[in-house]
């Protein structure tokens, strides 16, 4: 399943700032930063799952926005990209 991850954290605050560290650290264990608040993730649904609850229990839901988007078909059904794209697709062969 691939999600599209995007936040925006409040952080005036010195608790914001800690937040938005956490919630940057959570989605990069899962999946790969495109934007600065916008992750690619491909997980099956327990990990859907966890990502959510963990990603729900970080933010505060009267400063922060927290969207998960499921890309239905898969990320290149629905992904239309321009100019730099710094995603790198680990389910092919990876040469080093």
């Amino acid at each position: 399943m691939d999600l599209l991850v995007s936040y925006d954290v409040n952080t005036l605050t010195k608790e914001g700032r800690r937040r938005l560290r956490r919630v940057a650290k959570i989605c990069t264990g899962h999946g790969q930063r495109v934007q600065f608040s916008v992750f690619e993730v491909t997980v099956n649904e327990v990990r859907h799952q966890i990502l959510r609850q963990m990603l729900i229990d970080t933010i505060d839901h009267k400063e922060d926005s927290l969207r998960i988007y499921v890309l239905r078909g898969g990320r290149d059904d629905a992904l239309e990209a321009f100019g730099r794209d710094g995603y790198v697709d680990y389910t092919g062969p990876l040469i080093v």
